[in-house]
């Protein structure tokens, strides 16, 4: 394969490798646990899936990925990138504004938000969330309704109904909710501003907030100037 710089220098192989349109955002998804090729799609829902196996079979002659019976997994050269991943991550949050209201999808906000739920606080029986996110601009395409069934063996998230009761409602503005689980808007703020409105049974509504965990990067630490943090 041609080198894309021409370079014998190891930050120019390295990226190479790493800096290829959308790998960044597979190893992001590999970091945070999803295995399947499904999983790791539901995560970048703007990737097809044709160049998506493209990637990963990239990664696979990489040394960086491996798969095996239907699942990839991060070899040790992998897992040493993905820190790479994760202090990326950090300084994004921290130097940068990632709360625009033009670059929210839906679909990988509550995709994130199914991955941080406390269940160990959850009740012992099913609880089925419906949220229904707004303000979303009309040329995102996507669903804007989705369903999180909440166990406390797991969390699954759905977009069409699962046909169980529903027992929380959260109706969201997109940019508040995006802004909350990236720990720049406490959510019980945000509740009382009604940037999310919660409705249901009574347990379910106080409950809510502390079933939450938010992003794993939302205790980053971040400039002081809160003007430069705000949503677009």
């Amino acid at each position: 394969m041609k080198s894309a710089y021409g370079q014998f220098c190891p930050v120019a192989v390295a990226a190479e490798i790493f800096a290829e349109r959308w790998t960044p955002l597979i190893l992001r998804e590999l970091v945070l646990g999803s295995r399947r090729f499904n999983e790791i799609q539901r995560g970048i829902p703007r990737i097809s899936r044709t160049l998506l196996a493209k990637r990963l079979r990239t990664l696979s002659t990489q040394g960086v990925v491996a798969s095996a019976h239907g699942e990839y997994r991060l070899t040790p050269a992998g897992e040493e990138l993905g820190e790479i991943v994760v202090q990326l991550g950090r300084w994004g949050q921290r130097w940068t504004v990632p709360v625009r209201r033009d670059t929210i999808d839906p679909r990988v906000l509550m995709w994130d938000i199914r991955r941080r739920i406390a269940l160990n606080r959850l009740p012992e029986r099913r609880v089925v969330v419906r949220f229904d996110v707004r303000g979303v601009p009309a040329a995102q395409k996507g669903p804007r309704a989705f369903w999180l069934l909440l166990e406390r063996t797991g969390a699954d998230l759905c977009i069409t109904d699962p046909g169980f009761e529903v027992e929380l409602f959260v109706d969201a503005d997109a940019a508040t909710l995006a802004r909350v689980w990236l720990g720049e808007l406490p959510i019980r703020q945000a509740i009382r501003e009604a940037g999310i409105r919660l409705s249901g049974t009574r347990d379910a509504v106080r409950e809510f907030p502390s079933w939450l965990l938010l992003s794993v990067l939302a205790g980053v630490p971040r400039p002081a100037e809160p003007s430069q943090r705000r949503a677009a």
